[in-house]
């Protein structure tokens, strides 16, 4: 039997062994989770297939409902659990401060318990794309309360210094409560106050186009001006990379420093503040960002400056490209951009690295594969994490985003490894969008991308769970439990397959200098004092009507004129696996919900559960405005009684014109 086959055929093994342990509520409920499992050992299947023949796959819609179906019920899980981990409506931060990121909830093996600047950072500017994308009044409330927060743990003093001549700045990470962490640790890290700045920079660009720019300029922009000042004055000293573990020049922590000068700069001149600083240093960063590439060897070294015996093949590459994202810019190489040639070819160098592991084995060239961080990694004894395969999919999503937007694609020296891969038949050249070829390369690529989502929906954690890495021997999710920047990862990867993409920042396509500078200008530090913003800031054009993307549960204002409904129809959703016979309630303080009565309980309904999706539901119509506390129990076959973990619950019915609400949960186990 050809290996492809022998593959395919070892998936359907696996659909076997995993549709003979499911345990569900009802015999039907069985059949949804096979044909889940099937499509996704289609798929595998079918992409090794792929890379055989160098075309696309025959069973192109086959391939996109499978993963369609994965992608429409883990993205309200997604972003759910996310903003469980932010301060201090969360679920899982209850008792953090307001605006204040949790990087997971795990408080031991391993104590994740923290507020990274970095993963704050990232998981923010998912959240600001997200509420510029569609305006959301419960996303802008986080967001104010994000940088109201930053506003102030700016100000602490910590190991790495403090405001007065912002080498504070450059701490990792702080104890929930916005103290010091003063254990041993990476420090500095530079990445984080660049990584801040832009987010803010994106939600300032927000206020000013809708004709807030006092806010912009008196609350923002202080905040902001810390940070660009900082990278401002720091930018040439080596720091601890993203992982934590290397003291050098990191390609991720460059990338984010430029692209904050860049955009820092045009924001100053908008809001009449001084900004030749800024402007004057991009362009060297830019031009030390061109060192890290290694033209011998066709990728980016993403360390320099250390002697840390690695290849430099580290995902670090690949999130410095999609986060520096711009589809204003085309394909520029100077920034990397996803559909460069430079960022393609690093893409091939750093993903045929991970070939290696168990989990990998035997999937061709060409064929998405499980990614961790770099093939030397030992922590955890090295594994793939769900963002960097995430992270992979989604330069390829961008990818194909400018590809068709341009029209074109071309292929180069430098990139042709890659494409030949996908279609063997490739040539350099470039290939206009009437051109087989074209047709033939969108396609592959999507099919390669969409392989790698495929296989986060392979290795999920129950219930949709996102941990911080999954076993490179079984792909049993471990680590950290609910990575906050896990969840951002799939969002931004699935929405740019959506055609979603973030608002531009480049201002066009740069041009390097011929010869790169290191000069630093030592700016002024204050902290910001101003955090209270003003109510009612809406879009200019007006409220949109909330879509399916609207995070469940929030209040969502209204356009002027309408009639407040004085009652509502609120869907309680909980996903809870569990046995055939078990009955899933919800009670709590209300009369409604039997008044903490256990035997007035209200029984949800199992009629959309799937293994993959284990959801209960019911509708309860309440009053507009009642805040009440509430908790799931379990009723098991035999008549006893599992409550779900402490703490209670809290929902505030919201009050809007609209008659229908949803609250999703997930059981407290």
């Amino acid at each position: 039997m050809p290996a492809v086959y022998k593959m395919l055929a070892m998936d359907l093994i696996d659909v076997d062994e995993a549709v003979s342990s499911l345990s569900v509520n009802t015999t039907a409920s069985l059949i949804q989770p096979f044909m889940y499992f099937l499509s996704s050992a289609f798929l595998l299947g079918s992409l090794a297939l792929q890379s055989v023949l160098g075309r696309p796959a025959d069973k192109i819609q086959v391939r996109q409902s499978g993963l369609d179906n994965f992608i429409k019920s883990e993205s309200p899980i997604a972003i759910e659990q996310l903003l469980c981990n932010i301060g201090s409506e969360g679920c899982h931060a209850k008792n953090v401060p307001a605006g204040i990121v949790i990087a997971s909830p795990d408080t031991q093996d391993p104590d994740y318990f923290y507020t990274w600047t970095r993963d704050a950072a990232l998981v923010f500017k998912y959240v600001v794309d997200r509420f510029v994308h569609q305006y959301d009044a419960g996303l802008q409330k986080r967001i104010q309360e994000y940088i109201a927060s930053q506003a102030k743990l700016q100000g602490v003093s910590n190991p790495s210094g403090s405001l007065s001549d912002g080498s504070g700045l450059g701490e990792a990470k702080f104890y929930v409560n916005l103290s010091p962490y003063t254990g041993g640790w990476g420090r500095p890290q530079r990445d984080g106050p660049a990584l801040r700045a832009v987010a803010m920079i994106t939600y300032a660009n927000w206020l000013i186009s809708n004709g807030y720019t006092s806010t912009a300029s008196d609350i923002v922009w202080p905040v902001i001006r810390n940070d660009l000042n900082y990278v401002a004055q720091y930018w040439t000293q080596t720091g601890f990379d993203l992982w934590e573990e290397v003291r050098g020049s990191s390609f991720f922590t460059t990338a984010a420093q430029y692209r904050a000068l860049v955009e820092g700069s045009a924001l100053a001149k908008k809001l009449g503040k001084p900004s030749d600083a800024y402007s004057s240093i991009a362009p060297q960063t830019l031009c030390f960002l061109q060192t890290y590439w290694v033209s011998s060897g066709k990728y980016v070294d993403s360390n320099i400056n250390v002697n840390d015996g690695r290849t430099g093949k580290d995902a670090n590459s690949i999130l410095a490209s999609i986060h520096n994202f711009d589809p204003s810019i085309g394909c520029d190489a100077a920034t990397f951009q996803p559909c460069s040639d430079k960022a393609l070819a690093n893409h091939k160098a750093v993903t045929d690295t991970f070939r290696t592991y168990n989990i990998n084995k035997g999937i061709a060239q060409g064929t998405a594969v499980a990614i961790g961080r770099y093939i030397e990694d030992v922590y955890y004894n090295g594994n793939p994490w769900y963002l960097t395969t995430l992270a992979a999919a989604e330069q390829l999503y961008d990818a194909v985003y400018v590809w068709k937007q341009k029209g074109s694609i071309t292929v180069t020296d430098t990139s042709l490894s890659f494409f030949k891969d996908l279609v063997s038949s490739v040539s350099t050249g470039t290939y206009a969008s009437d051109s087989a070829t074209y047709k033939q390369i969108i396609d592959a690529v999507s099919a390669y991308a969409d392989g790698y989502v495929s296989i986060v929906a392979k290795y999920v954690g129950p219930n949709g769970a996102l941990a911080e890495q999954f076993s490179k021997s079984d792909g049993k999710p471990m680590s950290a439990d609910d990575l906050t920047w896990s969840y951002a990862a799939f969002l931004s990867a699935t929405e740019r397959r959506a055609g979603i993409v973030p608002p531009t920042w480049a201002n066009g396509a740069p041009s390097v200098p011929n010869s790169c500078g290191s000069s630093t200008v030592a700016g002024s530090y204050v902290s910001a004092t101003a955090t209270s913003f003003p109510p009612s800031q809406t879009p200019k054009d007006g409220v949109p009507t909330p879509t399916d993307g609207t995070p469940t549960g929030e209040p969502t204002p209204t356009p002027t004129g309408c009639t407040v409904a004085t009652e509502v129809a609120v869907t309680f959703e909980e996903v809870v696996k569990t046995e055939y016979g078990d009955t899933i309630k919800i009670v709590g303080s209300i009369a409604a919900l039997g008044s903490w009565d256990t035997s007035k309980a209200i029984s949800l309904s199992a009629s959309e559960y799937t293994a993959q999706n284990p959801l209960w539901k019911t509708t309860i119509t309440l009053k507009a405005g009642q805040s009440f506390e509430y908790k799931y129990i379990n009723i098991k076959k035999d008549g006893s009684l599992a409550w779900e973990r402490d703490p209670n619950r809290s929902y505030t019915v919201p009050q809007t014109c609209s008659t229908e609400a949803t609250k999703s949960d997930k059981w407290q186990g």
